[in-house]
């Protein structure tokens, strides 16, 4: 725990989609640590380091408004880029006018989050030999303190950007909505947790160089507590439930 880290996350609106719910996406109240875990990611990662949330305080009153999207049923196929890099006449193109639908959505708005977190080593593929906690500790603080990403951070759906991302000391606590406080206790019952991939992130064929990972994955549940705001993840991630 002595790299941990706390920041300030805000935007206009956030989609943490409930998977019992997906056809029609409506958003948990809350966003789940391992949607955390994967907008963290896209400030930094390596193989070599994980993310584990601590604390998430929900600053801003729970507030949903309905809206209705256009969403892309299919995806780029991997074989039909590599069919066209090998001057194959595949068309790797995905044409929205052919493969769209529309769905009506349930989503957050004006969101603003505390999170605290941490990292651990994987002991996974290193680049270096010299691969420390204290030298991915300090990449992560300075690209949080300057706001750099490799792709931009999002909250649950990629058309949902943060709008702000702030490293700091502490939390202050004082700025949590009154609506929020007068909640009290708050059981959002079984909410998911994350997903483990069981090849655990490393390659089934043991080759980093052309990697062949496993699409086998299975979604892990936690019954957390939001308590005055404040959701205690360590707490509740002691009864993890597959």
């Amino acid at each position: 725990m002595g790299y941990g880290f706390k920041i300030i996350v805000e935007g206009d609106y956030a989609c943490y989609t409930r998977p019992e719910l997906k056809v029609e996406r409506v958003s948990y109240d809350v966003p789940p640590p391992g949607a955390l875990e994967g907008m963290l990611k896209s400030v930094y990662w390596k193989p070599a380091i994980r993310y584990v949330i601590d604390k998430i305080i929900i600053f801003q009153p729970i507030e949903f408004m309905n809206v209705r999207r256009n969403e892309v049923k299919d995806k780029v196929l991997y074989s039909a880029v590599k069919g066209q890099m090998n001057q194959k006449e595949n068309d790797p193109c995905i044409y929205t006018s052919e493969c769209r639908s529309q769905r009506a959505s349930m989503i957050l708005k004006n969101v603003k989050y505390g999170i605290e977190f941490h990292f651990e080593m994987t002991g996974m593929k290193s680049e270096q030999e010299a691969d420390t906690e204290n030298k991915h500790y300090n990449i992560i603080k300075r690209r949080l303190e300057k706001g750099q990403f490799f792709r931009t951070p999002c909250l649950g759906c990629s058309e949902f950007p943060v709008k702000r991302m702030e490293l700091v000391e502490e939390f202050d606590e004082n700025l949590i909505s009154e609506t929020i406080l007068e909640m009290g206790d708050v059981d959002f019952g079984y909410m998911s947790y994350r997903v483990d991939f069981e090849d655990g992130g490393k390659p089934l064929n043991g080759d980093w160089e052309h990697p062949r990972y496993s699409d086998r994955a299975s979604t892990i549940y936690y019954r957390p507590h939001m308590v005055n705001g404040i959701i205690d993840v360590k707490k509740y991630r002691e009864e993890l439930k597959c």
